[in-house]
């Protein structure tokens, strides 16, 4: 199984990848979030920790090979554990992914059915399955997720923000304390595209 890939981002559509490895382009199916932090990355080099599955039924002899990919080990560690709730296949885990997976951890372990209810293809029954199989088991993925230390509760675009950050290659730790300074000092940001700078400034150390 081919776990990560490292290569140019060539192309990027709202489901799809294209990563030019040598003389080798592979197609790379993306959740939503991945798609918006890698909307500013074409033509630069990007590294994908993928998962491969295959498309179609055996008995009809169609199996199509499939690649996913996602910004993290970590990432795709939560998305094994995201479609193995029942109803939840790869397609439809794919399309619910257009928040960062932090922020969906930290609702299905405050059992937030109402944020769930928010994601692409997911209705009352699954938003409530989600909770019922996943909750008290996605602690290491939720925002902030470190013993002793309370959660801070990032609103969507902080965490969209971090993990941009995350993807250009920040330590998610740092990346949180300088989104949570960053928002301190301006209270009036609300996007992701200008709370990024923001971090960056703060971090090279210009004052803001």
């Amino acid at each position: 199984m081919i776990a990560r890939i490292e290569g140019t981002l060539v192309t990027l559509d709202t489901e799809t990848a294209l990563v030019q490895v040598g003389p080798v382009a592979y197609e790379v199916m993306l959740p939503g979030y991945c798609i918006s932090a890698l909307s500013g990355q074409l033509g630069q080099d990007v590294t994908l920790c993928t998962m491969e599955y295959y498309e179609g039924t055996l008995g009809g002899g169609n199996l199509i090979p499939r690649m996913v990919g996602f910004l993290s080990a970590a990432e795709r560690d939560f998305f094994a554990r995201f479609t193995s709730v029942k109803g939840m296949g790869i397609k439809k885990g794919l399309r619910a992914l257009q928040l960062p997976i932090a922020n969906i951890a930290d609702a299905i372990e405050a059992g937030d059915e109402k944020m769930l209810l928010s994601l692409p293809g997911v209705g009352r029954r699954m938003a409530q399955q989600m909770v019922a199989e996943l909750k008290g088991k996605l602690e290491a993925f939720a925002l902030g997720a470190e013993p002793g230390k309370p959660k801070p509760k990032f609103q969507a675009f902080q965490g969209e923000a971090l993990e941009i950050l995350v993807a250009w290659g920040e330590k998610r730790n740092e990346a949180m304390e300088l989104i949570e300074l960053a928002c301190h000092k301006h209270p009036d940001v609300t996007t992701a595209e200008a709370l990024v700078p923001l971090v960056y400034r703060l971090k090279q150390g210009i004052e803001v």
